[in-house]
Formats: C-alpha cells, sequence, structure tokens
C-alpha cells in the first residue's frame, strides 16, 4: 500500500505503527473480498482479479465489516481437521468430552484382538470421560496438563489406547473454556522408544543449530542458504525456502533448495494476499504448520450442542487448511507442506511502548518470514521432529536479529560518515551546490536513482530525475497542497495525487522532499519497483503464457509485478531521519552564512573565525550525539576516570538504569561480579589507545528489569581524542545477546530432558 506523509510530522515510530495498522487493516479486508469472490464462483474463479484489486485503492471498511468478520471467523473456527489425527475439546473442570471428530471413535475406541480383557469397550461421545479411553500413566498425565498455566510445554503426552493398545502423541493446548486435545499415531517402530527417537531429533536440530552458530555474520544470504540446506537435510522435503515478508507486506523468496528437476522459485515476488493477514496472524500462534495430503478429505468435529461458539481451532496442529490454500497447493503440484514461523523482534523504530501499554507488553514481535517445504508427495513428520523443526527456527530467528544489529549499525555507521562529509563541504562552501555537484553528492545519502535541487530559482539534476520544467511544477504542486510541511515522502507519486504522476513515466515513481526555505528544495527519486525484481530463471521469463485464471506462484510473480508498476520501494525511517538532519543541517549553515560580515580589523575577523569554528563543531557534535541517542543499539561512555558521561536510550531500556542514575558512576559498578575484571582490562587497554573487538561481559539490571537478570552485552570499545589527539575516555558500542542466550539455554533444558 503507498502511502504519502509529511516527512517530519511525528515520530519514526508513530510513522511506522500508523502505517503499518492501517496497511494490514486494508490487506484483511482485501484477503476477505479475494476469498468471498472464491467461495462464490468456484472452479470458475479468476486470479487475475487478484491485479486489478491490488492496484485499485484499497476498499473501504463501511458497510464490508460483516465479511470480513465471516471470513476470519471462518479462518479460525471452521471445525473441520485433517484425516491424519483426530481431535477432542474436554471440558477444563470435568474432564469430560465437549467435542471429538467424526474419526475420533474408530482411532481411539477400536477394540484389537491383541488386547485381552477387554470385556465392556468404552464409547466416545459428548460427555465422555477421556480417563476412559487410556491407560495409566497416560490417562493420569493428561489430567495434570490442566494444572500447568502453560499446557504445549508438557507436548508431547504419549498416550496408550485401552481397547486397542495403540499409542499415540497427545498434543495438548488450551481453548477458550476448554482444553483442546491433538492425537497422532505412533509408529509402532517408535514405541515404546519414543524418547530415543526425539532425542535423535534433537540431535539433528542440534548439529543445524551448530552449523548456523558457526556462521561469521554479515551475510542475511549465507544465513538463509544455511537454514534452509539444514533443514531439507533434517526433513527430506522436496523443496525448502526461506520466505521474506517485505515491509508493504508482499512477500519474495530469498532463499531456496530442491531436488533435481524441480522448477526453482527463488527471487519471485508474491503479492501481499498469497499469505493472508489472518494466516500470519495463526502463525504468530501456531509457529509450526503441516499438511500431510492437500487431496485428503477434512473430517468433520462434531461439538456439544449446549457449546455457545464453536470452538477454536487456532492452536491445533490439524486444523484443515483453507480450500483456496489447497486449490494453490494442488495448482503448484506440491501435495505435502511443512511451514515454520520466523518471529523476530519488531523493528527498532517502533519499539518505544505505547502510553496504554503494560511493561510486560512492551517488547513486541512480528513476523519476519516463514521457512517453507514443499513435497510432491503425501508426507507426514512426526511430533518430535516438527517440534525439534521449531526450536531450529527460533535459533534461526535470533540470528536473523542479529543480522539486522549488525545491518543498522553498519548503516548508521556510514550515514554518520556521510552526513559528516557532506556537512563538511557545506561548512567550506555555505552553498547546497556543493553538496549535489561534488562527490560524495546527496545521492550517496540514501539509496534512489536520481535527485535534484531547486535553488535560487535554478534547478540541478542528477542521475534518473524528472525534466526542469517538471520538477518546477512538483515544486509547485508541493506549495499549493503541502505548504505547511517541511518535506514529503511517498512510493507513489500518482497514489499521493500528484496531477502529472503520469507523465513521469515508471521510471519516477516515489519520491522524498527536504525544503531549505519555502522555495529551495532538495528531491530525492526513486524508480518503479518492477526495475529491482529479478526474474529467477529462464522459465520465469516474462514473455511465457500462463493461464491467467490459474493460482499459481508464476501468476503470483506477475501479478505482484502488474502491482508495483507505479510504486518504488518505501521510504524507511532511518532514511527520512538522514535526510531531516541534513535538512537542518542545512537550513543552520544557510543561516549562518546570510548574516553580515563583520571585518572591523584583524582581531574581529580571527574572533569571527574561532566563533565559526566553534558553531561548525558544535553542529557536527550536536549531530552526533543525537545519533547516538536515538541509536537501536546499546551505547555508553566514560571519562578517563571510568565514570559515565554517556548512557544512550537504548542502554537505559534494556538495564532499567535511567540516563539521569547511570551518569557519574563508574562503570565498574554497574556491571556484574563476573565481568569486572573484564571490563577494568578493556577499559584500561582504551584509555591506552589499544581498542579491544568482540568482547562479552554482562551489565546489572535495575528497578523493573531487575528480575530479568543481567543483560549480556557484546562490546566494542573506541577511544574518545580531544583536539589534540589525547585520549580522553572510552565509548562502547555494544550488540544485546541476552535472547540469543536464552533461546539456547532454553535448547539446552529440552535436549536435557530427552536424555535417558
Amino acid at each position: 500500500m503507498s502511502s504519502s506523509r509529511p516527512a517530519h510530522s511525528s515520530s519514526s515510530s508513530s510513522r511506522t505503527r500508523q502505517s503499518s495498522r492501517a496497511r494490514i487493516l486494508a490487506q484483511t479486508t482485501l484477503d476477505a473480498e479475494l476469498n468471498a469472490e472464491y467461495e462464490e464462483s468456484g472452479d470458475s474463479f479468476d486470479y487475475s482479479k487478484l491485479v486489478e484489486a491490488q492496484r485499485s485503492t484499497p476498499p473501504e471498511q463501511q458497510g464490508r465489516s460483516g465479511k470480513v468478520i465471516a471470513y476470519l471467523q471462518h479462518i479460525q473456527r471452521g471445525k473441520l481437521i485433517q484425516p491424519f489425527g483426530c481431535l477432542l475439546a474436554l471440558d477444563e473442570k470435568s474432564f469430560r468430552v465437549i467435542a471429538f471428530s467424526e474419526n475420533a471413535p474408530e482411532m481411539l475406541t477400536t477394540v484389537s484382538h491383541a488386547v485381552p480383557n477387554v470385556d465392556d469397550p468404552p464409547k466416545l461421545g459428548i460427555g465422555t470421560n477421556v480417563r476412559s479411553l487410556f491407560t495409566d500413566p497416560g490417562a493420569t498425565a493428561l489430567q495434570k496438563a490442566l494444572g500447568f498455566a502453560d499446557v504445549s510445554l508438557l507436548n508431547p503426552i504419549l498416550v496408550q489406547c485401552k481397547t486397542s493398545g495403540k499409542p499415540f502423541y497427545a498434543i495438548v493446548h488450551r481453548a477458550t473454556g476448554c482444553l483442546v486435545v491433538d492425537f497422532e499415531p505412533v509408529k509402532p517402530t517408535e514405541f515404546p522408544a519414543t524418547a530415543a527417537g526425539a532425542l535423535q531429533s534433537y540431535k539433528l536440530a542440534a548439529k543445524a543449530i551448530s552449523k548456523i552458530q558457526s556462521l561469521p555474520g554479515g551475510s542475511m544470504e549465507a544465513l538463509c542458504n544455511t537454514v534452509v540446506k539444514e533443514v531439507f537435510d533434517l526433513t527430506g522435503y522436496d523443496r525448502v525456502m526461506a520466505y521474506k515478508f517485505h515491509e508493504d507486506e508482499h512477500g519474495e523468496v530469498f532463499a531456496e533448495i530442491t531436488k533435481p528437476g524441480i522448477e526453482p522459485y527463488i527471487g519471485l515476488h508474491y503479492p501481499a494476499t498469497d499469505i493472508p493477514q489472518a494466516a500470519r496472524f495463526l502463525f504468530m500462534k501456531n509457529k509450526v504448520r503441516m499438511i500431510c495430503d492437500c487431496r485428503a478429505r477434512s473430517v468433520k468435529i462434531i461439538e456439544d450442542e449446549a457449546l455457545s461458539i464453536d470452538i477454536s481451532l487456532c492452536g491445533s496442529t490439524l486444523r484443515a487448511p483453507h480450500s483456496c490454500h489447497l486449490k494453490y497447493m494442488e495448482n503448484m503440484n506440491s501435495i505435502a507442506s511443512l511451514v515454520m514461523a520466523v518471529v523476530v523482534n519488531e523493528n527498532e523504530e517502533d519499539d518505544e511502548p505505547e502510553p496504554e501499554q503494560p511493561p510486560q507488553q512492551q517488547k513486541k514481535k512480528r513476523l519476519w518470514g516463514l521457512i517453507v517445504c514443499h513435497h510432491e508427495s503425501p508426507r507426514y513428520v512426526p511430533f518430535p521432529l516438527r517440534y525439534a523443526c521449531e526450536f531450529l527456527a527460533q535459533v534461526f530467528a535470533v540470528h536473523v536479529n542479529k543480522e539486522f544489529e549488525l545491518e543498522k549499525q553498519i548503516r548508521e555507521k556510514n550515514i554518520l560518515r556521510m552526513q559528516t562529509m557532506l556537512s563538511d563541504m557545506l561548512f567550506k562552501e555555505s552553498s547546497p551546490l556543493s553538496i549535489v555537484s561534488g562527490s560524495p553528492n546527496i545521492m550517496d545519502l540514501v539509496k534512489c536513482d536520481g535527485a535534484a535541487l531547486l535553488y535560487g530559482d535554478k534547478v540541478w539534476r542528477l542521475q534518473t530525475a524528472p525534466t526542469e520544467s517538471q520538477i518546477r511544477d512538483i515544486a509547485f504542486w508541493l506549495s499549493e497542497v503541502h505548504g505547511d510541511s517541511t518535506g514529503l515522502s511517498t512510493d507513489s507519486l500518482q497514489d499521493a495525487g500528484y496531477p502529472g504522476a503520469a507523465s513521469l513515466g515508471d521510471m519516477i515513481c516515489g519520491m522524498a522532499v527536504a525544503k531549505i526555505t519555502s522555495k529551495d528544495i532538495l528531491f530525492w527519486f526513486r524508480s518503479h519497483t518492477a526495475a529491482e525484481i529479478k526474474w529467477g530463471g529462464a522459465k520465469h521469463d516474462p514473455s511465457d503464457k500462463d493461464d491467467n485464471r490459474r493460482m499459481h506462484p508464476r501468476l503470483s510473480f506477475k501479478a505482484f509485478l502488474e502491482v508495483v508498476k507505479t510504486k518504488s520501494l518505501p521510504w524507511s525511517d532511518y532514511e527520512m531521519d538522514a535526510i531531516h538532519s541534513l535538512q537542518l543541517i542545512l537550513r543552520g549553515t544557510l543561516n549562518d552564512a546570510s548574516k553580515p560580515a563583520q571585518a572591523s580589523g584583524l582581531d574581529n575577523q580571527i574572533g569571527d573565525l574561532k566563533l565559526d569554528g566553534l558553531a561548525e563543531l558544535q553542529a557536527v557534535t550536536s549531530e552526533m550525539v543525537r545519533l547516538m541517542e536515538t541509536a537501536t543499539v546499546p551505547i555508553l561512555a566514560v571519562d578517563g576516570n571510568g565514570l559515565v558521561n554517556g548512557w544512550n536510550q537504548k542502554v537505559a531500556e534494556l538495564s532499567g538504569l535511567r540516563v539521569d542514575e547511570a551518569i557519574g558512576r563508574h562503570i565498574l559498578t554497574l556491571v556484574e561480579d563476573s565481568s569486572v575484571s573484564l571490563v577494568q582490562r578493556m577499559l584500561y587497554l582504551a584509555l591506552q589507545g589499544r581498542e579491544e573487538k568482540e568482547v562479552r561481559f554482562e551489565l546489572k539490571t535495575h528497578g523493573s528489569k531487575r528480575d530479568d537478570g543481567p543483560v549480556i552485552l557484546v562490546v566494542n570499545a573506541c577511544a574518545s581524542r580531544d583536539l589534540h589527539d589525547h585520549v580522553v575516555g572510552v565509548c562502547f558500542v555494544a550488540q544485546d545477546m541476552t535472547v540469543h542466550k536464552l533461546v539456547m539455554d532454553k535448547f539446552t533444558r529440552v535436549e536435557g530432558d530427552y536424555k535417558p
């Protein structure tokens, strides 16, 4: 969804949250519309309508809320399961059955001649006490699950039917007012040595995790290629992909491995509707999803008529897939699938808590993407192996977070370096022409295809930019429509309402603007997104013909390319912040240059030079301090005596120690006792000019964070120097590794539980 916005009317986090909410709401409505169209038209459904729907303005909510609610209700409470297992819903107080799948009586109560002394086999129906169906200790273990707040930690519970002696994995989760239990048959070869089989799964996962951890870092591509290869080896599926969601919700096959002879999807991009928002919500709740056979007939759920609402199957491993998704799978010859959610920390720009949020809910998560496995024939993966895959996905997510942090550090460093260079050029010449005609120039500040400057009623153009007359027309439109704004950013001039957008062609779609004065303006331009996309192989050549009515990944890609013909890549918040900072420096420089010179003698001239030099230094210093304070990584600084004189918002958030409380305290009093000698050595060496890298130490927590345990940081030391190049302090730029350690500790504990 395209959005135009005043560049600096609100904080980065606020802009991102508002944009994301609006996008998700509009996308959910469109998902519901397409679903209704599919359900009503059946085999005559025309998938090419997706193109038209995506290119049009997102539908208004008025008059359509009923359709959206019905769609979400159907997705979550569809009353159908896959036939590879059966389901019971139990009343939490009485432990009696309040709902069951139609295949449950046959699977759980069929009498076997191999089991003697079953004279009066139990009957399964509404009101049956579930203890009557299973032998001890399985029945007791199921009942004990009621006492656990998070019953998922007990999964799987091994139970054995009284009548047949058959073993099942009981996979338990809570739904509103009841306990939902999925039963999956255990292969005879796995029973009773199930624990040993699970241990083998964890050993395989541990091997894959070790490979991921051994990567040097600094390459998201290498990380994704490694995880798809490990999942491919671990699960045996024909195709494994790392599927990444972009900021505008569309998806991309970022990494892939297949068995020989399968058509590759690497590099393909898909519209956001290919994975509906409702499905993404379910992935956040139930992080592993298996479809064993898309052609298998679904099994109905029979519920107690006294229930006021249908039982939610959001957390069920057996929940039947939607008919539209099944058709999509069949068309691409993917009969079975296994999907793992990759859930990461929300973008740092969004980490500011909203006022109404309690502290424990302030750390938000988001769905970065999916690890998707496809198979050309029916395939079942036992629960212990799926659970091991879930752990692998969690560890992968931790490393994705690490790559984000590393990318942000590099990005912020590059932006700061470029801002410093551009500022230096401005201070020397006091004219914006220096940062347009020189090298580097404004195009090096943010990713763009062209730029322009309107200054003193003259126009300077760089690379792919509109003509001079078109730039003047855009400036006039800005003054008429956005006269009160200091800037603007949009990924679609057409969607932003610029009347001349069509005349610019698809090579000029997105634009960011910074006003220096009401008449002097800097412009950055971007081409359409499709220009950034590469076709993933000869079979994806645009000249290929395809059935436009048929749901298939190649058609989805064509639909995506149609959607983005009038859109550029969106302008990120950090890019707009960089533009805003340059805008402030420009305004300050030009204001200083416009002041009348005071040249009344040599002493006055020398005094002016000193003041100007101090003003320049102050401007650069202020900008660097602002960037450090708002950085997305922990940064702290100490003077030559080890007393804290810098403590940014990120380290304050992690430690629970406010900036005003930290300033003036000795650094050694703020670290754990086990880290004192490490920090002491690093501080000593840095004050000698020897800067250590990647030193790990633990920071104490305070206030509301005290019970969370220490913050684990990996730190680079940077010596601070005065004008005479003397070391006067140390700056520590850190990376938070706390979450990574928690995940690995959890993995180690669970692996230990399975050791014989």
